[in-house]
């Protein structure tokens, strides 16, 4: 059995609660907050919490030895330095996306987790959907990967201003690329990999916070386009572009529906739903890892993560 623990229990942490409940190698056993009351007062709202222990600070609960694994749910500019200390403590880290703010960061987390050999994951969730297995069988369909195209556009600006959530307060967590843009990162880098040039770049800002970008890159083979907006509805898909067809997903950042069109052929639906909800499989996934002793992911690893920050960097840079 897993033992969990929830550092930094907000609200993506109690969705994250919900699913794990279904995970039966896991079991949550303890959450920390910036108060004890608070951590008290999540446990006693998530399922199956039962004798899980509260701590209002986190390096209580990293030093709690019946603790095998934490899930990262604190603001993205914190993610690196507690990531580093829960694995430093012996604790395997499963980190809500985006895992860093930057590729250097990454870089660094990367290297704490080969030294220590204690496993860190970020949570992709796209990755481990029903849905994309199929979705990557389906591109042998469409022949050679010309072009990738990754927009997740929301009109959401009144909302995330409007509840003070750290993507509007300005600081180095905060904008739209390192929210929404994270996930287009991880479809442009799954078929547009290597190192990428800058095509072009536009952008809108507020108070200095990016709020809208779309950038156009290349490999030299393989051309992409990254578009996120907080201040915009548009269209959540990813559009897979190959020498006889293409592939569309709807909803990109949580997909259960796909659509191939091969040049001639009748177009096919792709219809798979969750196992459970959007957060099951990266549980499942990671949980797996940890009771094979493995210390990383073939799924989602290192090098991935890696690589997802360095094309937010370059957009980044460009804005």
């Amino acid at each position: 059995m897993i033992r969990f623990a929830i550092l930094g229990a907000g609200n993506i942490a109690h969705r994250f609660a919900a699913s794990l409940s279904h995970e039966h190698e896991a079991q949550l056993v303890a959450a920390s907050c910036r108060t004890r009351q608070k951590a008290e007062a999540f446990l006693a709202e998530v399922p199956h919490a039962d004798g899980a222990r509260a701590y209002g600070s986190h390096e209580e609960l990293l030093s709690d030895a019946e603790v095998d694994a934490i899930y990262l749910a604190l603001p993205h500019a914190l993610h690196r330095e507690w990531a580093t200390r829960a694995m430093r403590a012996g604790k395997a880290v499963l980190c809500e996306k985006p895992a860093m703010l930057s590729a250097q960061e990454m870089r660094e987390v990367a290297e704490v987790s080969r030294e220590t050999g204690v496993l860190f994951m970020e949570a992709m969730k796209p990755r481990f959907v029903a849905i994309y297995e199929q979705i990557m069988a389906a591109v042998e369909d469409i022949g050679p990967v010309t072009r990738i195209e990754a927009t997740l556009c929301n009109d959401m600006l009144g909302l995330v201003e409007g509840t003070g959530s750290y993507h509007m307060t300005p600081g180095p967590g905060a904008g739209v690329l390192l929210d929404c843009g994270t996930y287009c990162a991880s479809w442009v880098v799954t078929f547009c990999p290597g190192e990428l040039e800058l095509v072009s770049v536009a952008g809108e800002r507020k108070n200095g916070i990016d709020v809208y970008a779309d950038a156009q890159l290349t490999n030299g083979s393989v051309t992409a386009r990254l578009e996120c907006a907080f201040d915009r509805a548009k269209s959540r898909t990813a559009t897979i572009v190959g020498e006889r067809g293409r592939i569309v997903v709807d909803e990109l950042h949580r997909p259960q529906r796909a659509t191939v069109y091969v040049d001639g052929v009748a177009p096919r639906v792709l219809d798979v739903p969750y196992e459970v909800d959007d957060f099951y499989g990266e549980i499942h996934h990671f949980v797996s890892l940890l009771r094979s002793g493995e210390a990383e992911s073939p799924v989602m690893s290192l090098a991935d993560s890696i690589a997802c920050a360095s094309v937010l960097d370059v957009v980044r840079a460009a804005l």
